[in-house]
């Protein structure tokens, strides 16, 4: 069984966004809105799209030496780094070039990053890409982790945003935001209305997709 998933107007490039209304569960919090950004991380053509919007906010102000990729926007990051090689942009690495990587996850759900990563994080210019933030976890665990190895985090990257600035006051450049989707909402595990309502979950959702109960 699928989502019947509704494309929005195309507001930004060639890039639509896909949602599907209804209860959904992610490991922080209950949503009203599954966001679907699937093919904008594995095609090619609308990955380009999306680092070709994204990188407009960086031109020539922001040295980037390292993009950290998270919730499998590696693609994306792939493109984005050549966007910015191809704009001439701006970095103090030894070789000129800009680093893309992935965390890797702990036991306790923790970023790390292995000693031979390390020297792509330490002393460098970060800009963290995510597919979306709602809560802001993520995020303020992918800033954390980036400080802890002695990065610095220039930027803040997202498909879709419903926040404007992280807790450090980063700003988070998002392809889409809150004002395409008014009523979008997270709530609490615990303080979800649509399940007071007695609504049921449609789906468990996560970075990887959505499986429906």
């Amino acid at each position: 069984m699928e989502l019947n998933l509704i494309k929005l107007p195309i507001r930004k490039g060639n890039v639509a966004l896909k949602i599907a209304p209804g209860h959904f569960a992610t490991n922080h919090s209950h949503i009203n809105y599954y966001i679907d950004v699937t093919t904008m991380k594995t095609r090619l053509s609308e990955a380009q799209a999306v680092a070709k919007e994204l990188v407009k906010k960086y031109m020539s102000t922001t040295i980037v030496d390292t993009i950290l990729c998270l919730e499998g926007t590696e693609v994306i990051g792939t493109c984005l780094a050549q966007a910015l090689t191809e704009a001439g942009f701006l970095s103090i690495n030894a070789h000129q070039t800009i680093y893309v990587i992935k965390p890797e996850y702990n036991t306790n759900s923790q970023l790390i990053f292995r000693e031979n990563i390390q020297p792509m994080v330490r002393g460098k210019h970060v800009l963290v890409l995510m597919a979306s933030v709602s809560t802001g976890k993520t995020m303020a665990r992918s800033v954390e982790c980036v400080q802890y190895y002695g990065g610095i985090v220039v930027g803040i990257s997202a498909i879709y945003s419903d926040m404007e600035k992280s807790p450090e006051d980063i700003p988070v450049n998002s392809l889409y935001s809150q004002s395409d989707l008014p009523d979008y909402d997270s709530y609490s595990h615990h303080d979800c209305p649509l399940c007071r309502k007695g609504i049921k979950i449609d789906a468990l959702v996560n970075s990887y997709g959505y499986s429906m109960l």
